[in-house]
């Protein structure tokens, strides 16, 4: 199921390993361009997954692979960006700040905080416990050394190969709409803003797309970046298989496009564009509550149901494809080529006590202030794509007693804090809370990329639909003053750099929904976020500099971790890891785009090696007599990765490959391969691998 996307901006990035040239324009370029991909899927076993904060969310499994994708653009004798978007849900601070020292140790000032930004795409179907601040690793029993070294380390080896594969080469700049790929989960709150303002736009969604264009000057097209404005959330909060869902699906498909039709024509299904997502209650099929997003009072049963539903890895397909079929429209159609300087600003702030200056209605102003971060009551009822328990509701404003008991346990707000962050009724006052550390971050980054005519925003949240609609304007609206041209593309990149939670209108935050109780810093937070960066615009118009602020904490040998380490793995008296359990029938025959194949091996602890940049499952066809030859892996759509064991205790487990064969398949002789590494007693790590029967695909 979607959502139904309320949010701000997630980039997704394609990157087009292209090794042959490709026919299209070459243009006179000013720039050098380079692209970079690397592994990042990290643990598929045991770790709790980021984003629905479900405690019986655990990975056990691999949909397909999760990536950083990177592009570096440089001027050849001047500035240069970095742009790198995970298949994670969201950036982490202290990731970013053990990739910068990584890159400082080896290019020097090339590469800093202030010219590097890290994005996430949103999926809540990958491994938790990277972030350094406590409310956010809860769920995942604290911090996961695993999850944070595959993100620190892909995020390294992907600038790396942007930065060594640089060359000149131009970029290219597109937009359209896609009307059939989200809908707004909080409407109500939406329409809290003003009638004037709403009747500017024609949804209450973002439908546009921006497509940025690569072109190698030697060997033409070969890559493409783009944001579109859904949650990357299709996948839901009971599936526990590793995915970059929606987002990640369309990348993966751009990718696919590209390698087989060298960027000329797309070949995709049919889709019916009137199935958008839309929340209904799981018992009676009808609408939810409009202001509570309630069932009988109850937001338990309140479910946003995909165009595929109730198959999720259709709705994921589905609106990955939604989003590809844009994006590559918009890709051969590209024309706009950005020119001109490549600048950048960047700035720590401290949002938990900025003062922000407002415009008066009557004229003159006044001076408001931000607030130490807390979540409200609503921020536990949870959203359609992942309502929560008890009898939390959105749109809460005053809390309950029962609650407001259990939370002055861990931390009672003061009545300054209570007056601050009114009319959001406290449930967690995270910017208070200090023990064992930091539960929530107070120190945000904020950073402006120029690329010509393009302006990137990296904001380290999920701005909603009419926030990012004020921040882009306000931002514009400075970059344009004083004759500085009209032709500028704003873009939000949302979840960059790090993680905040939600920012909303003044407006939206007095409704109290999920997403006013989870905007962090008060209700004048969005005010505090377009005032400080139009201040960064300024600097850039003007070539100013811009002070650092106070540095972010590196909480990193501070982290906890409650996670249990892999103590052994084991198989059945006469049986070897990597033996199937259960094989293909001898001699038997599938269809293709209409069978699946299942084989279940005696397996390990996927923890045991992630299997970084390699596969667990295989699919291989034969060509001659002895010919082995690799199809699909863990990186392909049509093929699942399932890991379990009887019990959490067990030393045993076993790994189930599905293979839902597609109607593009080869038709030939096939088998399906396993790998995986078993762990001894004495800790020694041994590496296994097993095979199917051969059978047919007709």
């Amino acid at each position: 199921m979607e959502v139904l996307g309320y949010g701000g901006l997630w980039p997704k990035l394609a990157i087009l390993l292209a090794l042959c040239a490709v026919q299209g324009a070459v243009c006179d370029s000013s720039y050098l361009i380079g692209l970079g991909s690397y592994d990042i899927t990290g643990p598929a076993a045991d770790v709790n997954m980021m984003g629905y904060a479900n405690a019986e969310q655990i990975a056990s499994g691999v949909h397909f692979r999760l990536r950083a994708r990177s592009f570096v653009v440089a001027q050849p004798q001047g500035n240069r960006v970095v742009f790198v978007n995970l298949d994670a849900c969201m950036a982490s601070q202290l990731v970013k700040l053990k990739v910068i020292e990584r890159l400082k140790a080896r290019y020097g000032d090339l590469y800093t905080e202030k010219n590097v930004a890290i994005s996430g795409i949103h999926t809540h179907a990958g491994p938790g416990g990277y972030l350094q601040y406590i409310v956010y690793i809860v769920t995942s029993l604290g911090f996961v050394r695993q999850s944070f070294d595959a993100l620190v380390d892909g995020i390294e080896q992907s600038i790396i190969q942007a930065h060594q594969n640089l060359a000149p080469g131009s970029v290219f700049v597109n937009k359209g709409e896609i009307l059939d790929a989200g809908v707004n989960r909080s409407p109500s709150a939406y329409l809290n803003n003003p009638t004037a303002e709403r009747s500017q736009y024609k949804y209450d969604v973002d439908k546009e797309m921006t497509l940025l264009k690569f072109v190698d000057d030697q060997w033409g097209p070969v890559g493409s970046f783009n944001w579109f404005a859904t949650h990357g959330t299709s996948m839901s909060r009971t599936n526990s298989l590793i995915s970059g869902d929606n987002k990640g699906a369309a990348a993966r498909f751009m990718e696919d496009w590209f390698e087989e039709n060298g960027g000329k024509s797309a070949n995709s299904d049919d889709i019916d564009a009137d199935e958008i997502p839309r929340a209904f209650c799981t018992d009676t099929g009808l609408p939810c509550d409009f202001n509570h997003s309630t069932c009988g009072g109850k937001n338990e049963l309140c479910y946003g149901q995909g165009p595929g539903y109730p198959d999720e890895f259709e709705s994921t397909r589905i609106i990955g494809e939604r989003q590809f079929r844009k994006a590559v429209d918009l890709f051969n159609k590209a024309s706009e080529q950005l020119t001109g300087k490549i600048e950048y600003r960047h700035t720590y702030i401290d949002f938990s006590q900025l003062e922000v200056t407002l415009p008066k209605k009557g004229g003159g102003s006044e001076v408001v202030k931000t607030c130490p971060a807390a979540m409200g009551f609503g921020f536990a009822a949870g959203t359609t794509d992942g309502p929560g328990a008890f009898d939390f509701k959105q749109g809460d404003n005053k809390g309950n007693p029962f609650w407001r008991l259990v939370r002055n346990v861990l931390k009672t707000p003061g009545q300054e804090q209570v007056d601050c962050q009114s009319p959001k009724p406290i449930l967690l006052d995270t910017g208070e809370m200090k023990q064992p550390y930091d539960w929530a971050p107070a120190i945000l980054p904020i950073q402006i990329f120029r690329i010509g005519q393009l302006v990137i925003l990296s904001v380290p949240g999920e701005f909603t639909t009419m926030a990012g609609r004020r921040l882009r304007d306000g931002v514009k609206a400075e970059l344009t003053s004083g004759g500085h041209g009209g032709n500028i593309h704003v873009v939000l990149a949302g979840l960059t750099n790090t993680y905040s939670q939600y920012i909303t209108t003044f407006e939206e935050y007095e409704v109290q929904r999920y997403e006013g109780a989870s905007t962090l810093y008060g209700p004048h937070t969005l005010s505090a976020y377009i005032q400080e960066f139009k201040k960064l615009a300024k600097a850039l118009i003007s070539d100013q500099p811009v002070a650092p602020g106070p540095q972010p904490p590196d909480l990193l040998d501070r982290q906890i971790s409650l996670l249990t380490p892999v103590v052994m793995d084991a198989t059945p008296p006469g049986v070897s890891f990597g033996d199937c359990s259960s094989d293909v029938p001898q001699n038997s025959t599938f269809k293709r785009g209409h069978d699946m194949v299942t084989v279940t091996f005696w397996s390990a602890c996927p923890r045991n090696d992630l299997m970084t940049e390699g596969t667990f499952s295989l699919v291989e066809i034969l060509h001659g007599k002895d010919t082995w030859v690799p199809a699909y892996d863990d990186d392909d759509f049509c093929l699942r990765f399932k890991w379990s064991r009887p019990s959490k205790l067990s030393t045993r487990s076993q790994a189930t490959i599905e293979w839902r064969i597609p109607q593009s398949a080869t038709p030939g002789v096939y088998r399906i391969r396993h790998f995986g590494a078993s762990k001894s007693l004495v800790g020694s790590i041994r590496h296994f691998t097993g095979s199917s029967s051969a059978f047919v695909v007709a």
